[in-house]
């Protein structure tokens, strides 16, 4: 890279700050500091204002492509192949309370062997783990041996006391979202990583696209699939933890994603929306809610359903009692009986399924589809990390591009700043030998199942990648 391309690099940074300092000023918020005590939400204000996402992204983005230039490769590659190290470091913080611990001594700190003290280890492996952490900026050691939280540790934080966790560990996560989320990924994705090799060269398992013959079958040595392997007696504790962190990840949803997927205001009175594979319906209610004139089907399994019209009883009754709204046990894979769709609606189901699942979901969707129905699609669409070319990722019409490429010299999709939908990737990997979508993808797989993709629509200010698509009949 050229002394040019490095000056590039640092001016992207220089002018992204002086954009945020800019529009902070002017909206009244300020960034945080990173050795804040503790994780404020509120401290999150910042980003809500206009510009602000795509100025930190930017920066975010030239800061790491210019430690890459700069630091050996070697460092660079070190760093990335010793990942397992970080994740052990995360992990005995998260499980030993150690946040919890340091939030109840207050911002002075408290020496490691009180730390270690209230939890069990022994101080001098403690610290160093703690110090390990310090250097990628989680926690502080504000004197010889002396750790006390920071922003970053804070988001570890359960809220509980520290007396209450150690006397009852089965209830840490209860209600925490984030926290039981990093627990989830730090027991079960390290034991799929660990293993991952060894399954991916295999002749047979490298190949499968079966969803037991999976990284995560292997890893945590099961021949069932990762939903049947939470409903095991031993794994009680797993299920639960998992149901917090993904009612955690609903609660920080965009609240309008429903309305932003589609033009509802298109559809005509009585027109009828499937939401396939639903839920209990958290997702579509608000669209009940709107668009009183609209008939909602909501499909899952039988046990969910009878969840869902407990939900709906509470939230909404009269939708349910007026049979605006219908809760209706159906496998995706089977039959389709709702045949007069004028839209099916699938959030977050595709990605959890090897291609020919996907594919036959889609086929049975085909199969009841009107000539006017409309498919409409919310997952992750992952750009390549080349340039685009002029047709390759581009919808003819209205249906525009589904995201904006980073300026140069920056990597088109922003690097590693886009780090969590492709670790999402990977984790559908892990678990269904299944996968995120890239444009072109997705793409041949609605072609491939009698659908055409015609437009994207951001759903999510907060992940670029999230997209509503919006595919008809072909």
């Amino acid at each position: 890279m050229s002394a040019s391309q490095i000056s590039q690099l640092a001016s992207l940074i220089s002018d992204s700050v002086a954009t945020l300092e800019r529009l902070t000023l002017e909206s009244q918020t300020s960034i945080p500091d990173l050795n804040s005590f503790g994780f404020d939400p509120s401290s999150e204000a910042f980003r809500s204002a206009p510009g602000v996402a795509e100025a930190v992204k930017v920066a975010a983005a030239a800061c790491m492509q210019l430690a890459a230039v700069l630091l050996p490769p070697t460092d660079s590659l070190y760093k990335l192949a010793l990942g397992e190290h970080h994740s052990f470091a995360v992990r005995t913080c998260l499980e030993a309370n150690v946040t919890e611990i340091l939030r109840e001594a207050g911002p002075e700190g408290l020496h490691v062997n009180e730390i270690a003290a209230k939890c069990g280890l022994d101080p001098s492996k403690l610290g160093r783990i703690m110090r390990y952490l310090v250097i990628h900026h989680i926690y502080r050691e504000v004197k010889p041996y002396v750790f006390t939280n920071n922003r970053i540790s804070g988001t570890l934080d359960t809220g509980k006391p520290s007396k209450e966790i150690f006397s009852d560990p089965e209830s840490k996560y209860e209600s925490t979202g984030f926290p039981a989320l990093i627990s989830h990924h730090l027991d079960l994705d390290h034991k799929c990583s660990a293993i991952a090799w060894d399954v991916l060269k295999d002749p047979v398992l490298g190949h499968s696209n079966e969803i037991t013959d999976t990284i995560f079958s292997k890893g945590l040595n099961t021949d069932t699939t990762y939903w049947k392997f939470f409903q095991q007696p031993d794994n009680l504790f797993r299920h639960r933890r998992f149901g917090y962190a993904m009612k955690g990840m609903g609660a920080i949803q965009s609240p309008d994603l429903v309305f932003k997927a589609f033009d509802w205001n298109s559809l005509k009175p009585d027109s009828t929306v499937v939401d396939v594979g639903g839920g209990i319906g958290v997702t579509i209610s608000p669209l009940a809610e709107r668009y009183p004139d609209l008939n909602i089907v909501i499909q899952d399994l039988p046990i969910v359903v009878e969840e869902g019209k407990k939900f709906w009883s509470q939230k909404y009754p009269h939708a349910l009692s007026s049979n605006r709204v219908k809760l209706q046990a159906q496998d995706f894979f089977d039959v389709q009986p709702v045949k007069n769709a004028s839209v099916f609606f699938l959030k977050h189901i595709l990605h959890n399924w090897p291609k020919p699942y996907m594919a036959k979901i889609l086929r049975r969707l085909r199969e009841a589809a009107t000539p006017e129905t409309t498919l409409i699609v919310i997952d992750n669409v992952l750009p390549y990390a080349c340039r685009r070319s002029s047709d390759s990722e581009t919808l003819s019409d209205n249906g525009g591009t589904y995201y904006k490429e980073a300026p140069e010299p920056l990597l088109p999709n922003y690097g590693a700043v886009s780090n969590s939908p492709y670790t999402l990737d990977l984790t559908m990997m892990f678990y269904f030998n299944a996968q995120e979508h890239t444009v072109l993808g997705l793409q041949s797989l609605l072609e491939s199942t009698g659908w055409r993709l015609i437009k994207f629509h951001s759903v999510d200010p907060k992940n670029d990648f999230l997209q509503s698509v919006e595919a008809v009949p072909l």
